[in-house]
């Protein structure tokens, strides 16, 4: 498995991986009401993302094949943490948090993070420390749990 920064030319793979894995998201099973969360994740939204200095993207590849992303937004929100099926239940997505809290923290974050967790992915945020803040809430179209992750100590920051 290799970990690097993404490129602008993995913006189109990060988008049908997203795309892919978003099903769970829906208010409603048409996906009425989520066009702006579609738009968010499409190809040139991704692009723009990654070549916005506010955020930064991390991919896993496994013999060239695309299978994971973390994004982090402002060095404090994880915007993106997406592992592809084939992929999932081996580690890699806290591989992919391990990276991006340190990376963060290196950076001055102080050990404060947040997200806005799939209804399906609060197990694996509630795993890594995330706490749930809030009720669920819904917008364009798609519900998501508010969390919080404070580090308890430096260390705990560093990359497993």
């Amino acid at each position: 498995m290799k970990i690097q920064p993404a490129q602008l030319s993995d913006a189109e793979g990060i988008s049908a991986l997203i795309l892919a894995l978003s099903e769970g998201f829906y208010v409603s099973p048409s996906r009425e009401g989520a066009e702006p969360f579609l738009a968010s994740i499409g190809t040139n939204a991704v692009r723009s993302r990654i070549s916005a200095g506010n955020f930064t993207h991390w991919i896993a590849t496994s013999d060239q094949q695309l299978a994971g992303v973390a994004a982090l937004r402002d060095n404090s929100h994880l915007f993106h943490l997406f592992v592809a099926l084939p992929f999932q239940g081996q580690g890699l997505s806290r591989q992919l948090w391990n990276l991006v809290k340190a990376t963060a923290m290196q950076s001055g974050n102080p050990g404060e993070f947040t997200v806005n967790a799939s209804l399906n992915a609060i197990p694996v945020y509630e795993r890594f420390g995330f706490v749930r803040e809030r009720q669920v809430e819904q917008m364009h179209g798609i519900s998501f749990q508010p969390m919080r992750f404070r580090c308890p100590t430096p260390q705990a920051a560093t990359v497993n």
